[in-house]
C-alpha cells in the first residue's frame, strides 16, 4: 500500500490507542455521525472508523448530504440531532453553541491532554465563550497555487515568488497558447465557495490580519474599498475570457473537482489552479496515472505587498458533539488521537493537527511541504467564510461570488451582502 500506514499496523496502533479511552468490555450501540463527505473523503471516514468499530462493539452509522446546514436545522427542530456533526467551521460551531445545541467538550477530553496534544491556534478556533465546543480531525491549507512540472519545464518557466511574477508568468502562457488558469465554482448547493477562498487569499495579502478579523466581525462593512480591492484582483482572473478557461460561464459550471483536469491534458488547456490541499485527491481520482511532485506540484499564492508576506489561509474538518451518551463520547475521544487522524490523513492527503503525527503517514513529499508550509506560517487565518454566521459565510457570501462572476455590478453586490450582513450580526446571529 504505497504511502500509507498497513492496515495490519493501523488496527494494531488503534486497538492500543483505544484501551485508554473505551471501558475494558467491547459494548454494543451506535454512534450517529452526520457530515458532507462523499466519494474518496467518505472511503477515508469508513476505514478510519473501521478499527473503533472492531475495538469498541458500537456501530457507527454516517448520514451524508450536500445542504448540511438545512438536514441539520430539521433534525434538531423535530428533536432528532445526529450524535456528531461535522461543522463547517467556528462559524457554524459558534451558531450551534448559542443556540445551546452542543456539548461542551471540556467535559468529555482530559484537556490536560489536549493542551499537550493540540497547537494552541486549534484549541482557540475551538473554544468559545465557556467551552471547547468541536475537535479538528485534520487540516487543509488554501493558500496554494496548483501547476504541472512538465509544463514548466517544457515550456522554461520559473515558479514566481511575486504576485506580479504570477501575472507576468500568466502573460507568457497566453503568448504559449496557454489560459493562464482553471477555475471552478460548482458545489451543489454550495456553489461559490471556492471564490470566497480567493478573496479571502486576497485580503491577506493587500492589507494586515487584524483589518481581516474586523471584515469576519463585521467591525468593517463589506463596501469598504479594502474589500473592494478584494473583489476587483479576483475579477480580473474569473471575468476574463482570456485569463481563464472557458470564460465566467465555464467558471459558474465547472465543478472545483473537475477544475484541474486541463493543466494535465496534451497540450496543456490551461497553466495554473488556485485551491486549497484536498485538491489532491481529487487530481488522483481524475487522474490516477499522475505522480505528486512529478506531474502535479504546488506553489504557495506569491504575496501583493511585500509588507504583509505570505499568510497561510486555512480550514479544518472539525466534529461537534450534539448528543451526550456514552457512544458518542467515545468516538470523540477515539477522534482525537493520532492514530485515527493518520487513517484519515494518509488516505487524502490532509494535513496533520495533533503534536504527534508521525510525517511518515503523509502520503507524498508535496503533502510534507504543505504540512511544513501550514506550520511555518508567520500568519494563519482560518477561511473567513467559515467563520462568520451562516446566513452570511455560505449564504450571501457565497451568492455574491456567482453574481459577480454572472457580471452583477459589484457595487451592487457588496450592498446586497452588507445589507444581509447588518441583518445578521444585528439580529444576534453573529458569532465573533
Amino acid at each position: 500500500m504505497k504511502g500509507k500506514i498497513s492496515t495490519g499496523l493501523t488496527l494494531v496502533l488503534l486497538a492500543s490507542l483505544l484501551l485508554f479511552s473505551l471501558p475494558a468490555a467491547a459494548q454494543d450501540g451506535t454512534v450517529t455521525v452526520m457530515g458532507v463527505w462523499g466519494g474518496g473523503e467518505l472511503d477515508a471516514f469508513n476505514k478510519m472508523v473501521e478499527p473503533f468499530e472492531q475495538a469498541s462493539g458500537i456501530e457507527v452509522q454516517y448520514e451524508g448530504t450536500r445542504d448540511l446546514p438545512t438536514l441539520l436545522t430539521t433534525r434538531l427542530e423535530a428533536g432528532n440531532p445526529p450524535d456528531i456533526v461535522a461543522v463547517s467551521g467556528p462559524g457554524m460551531m459558534k451558531d450551534l453553541a448559542d443556540d445551546g445545541d452542543l456539548i461542551n467538550l471540556e467535559n468529555v477530553y482530559n484537556m490536560n491532554y489536549i493542551r499537550e496534544d493540540f497547537d494552541e491556534k486549534w484549541i482557540n478556533l475551538a473554544t468559545y465563550n465557556d467551552g471547547m465546543y468541536a475537535m479538528f480531525l485534520a487540516a487543509d491549507v488554501k493558500s496554494l497555487v496548483w501547476y504541472n512540472p512538465n509544463v514548466f519545464e517544457e515550456y522554461g518557466y520559473e515558479v514566481p515568488e511575486t504576485w506580479e511574477e504570477m501575472d507576468q508568468l500568466a502573460q507568457q502562457m497566453q503568448e504559449d497558447g496557454i489560459t493562464p488558469w482553471s477555475i471552478g465554482l460548482e458545489s451543489g448547493a454550495a456553489s461559490g465557495w471556492p471564490g470566497t477562498d480567493w478573496i479571502e487569499d486576497i485580503m491577506l495579502r493587500t492589507t494586515d490580519p487584524e483589518t481581516y478579523d474586523k471584515w469576519v466581525a463585521h467591525d468593517i462593512p463589506w463596501t469598504d474599498d479594502r474589500v473592494k480591492n478584494a473583489f476587483e484582483i479576483f475579477g480580473k482572473y474569473t471575468k476574463n475570457p482570456d485569463m481563464v478557461y472557458g470564460g465566467p460561464t465555464a467558471v459558474l459550471s465547472t465543478n472545483f473537482g473537475d477544475a484541474p483536469n486541463p493543466l494535465f491534458t496534451d497540450p496543456p488547456r490551461a497553466g495554473l489552479h488556485r485551491q486549497a490541499s484536498f485538491i489532491t485527491s481529487f487530481i488522483k481520482d481524475n487522474n490516477p496515472e499522475l505522480k505528486a511532485g512529478e506531474d502535479f506540484d504546488f506553489f504557495p499564492l506569491p504575496p501583493i505587498d511585500e509588507e504583509y508576506g505570505t499568510p497561510a489561509l486555512g480550514a479544518a474538518d472539525m466534529l461537534s458533539m450534539l448528543n451526550d451518551n456514552q457512544e458518542a463520547r467515545q468516538f470523540m475521544k477515539y477522534i482525537a488521537t493520532p492514530g485515527a487522524q493518520s487513517i484519515w490523513l494518509s488516505e487524502l492527503g490532509k494535513l496533520g493537527t495533533h503534536n504527534r503525527i508521525n510525517p511518515n503517514v503523509y502520503p507524498d513529499e508535496i503533502t510534507r511541504q504543505m504540512a511544513e508550509f501550514l506550520n511555518n506560517a508567520d500568519t494563519f487565518r482560518f477561511d473567513a467564510s467559515d467563520s462568520m454566521p451562516a446566513s452570511i459565510g455560505s449564504g450571501a457570501f457565497w451568492q455574491g461570488i456567482l453574481d459577480y462572476v454572472s457580471s452583477q455590478n459589484l457595487d451592487s453586490v457588496l450592498d446586497s451582502i452588507e445589507q444581509n450582513a447588518d441583518e445578521a450580526y444585528s439580529s444576534g446571529e453573529a458569532t465573533n
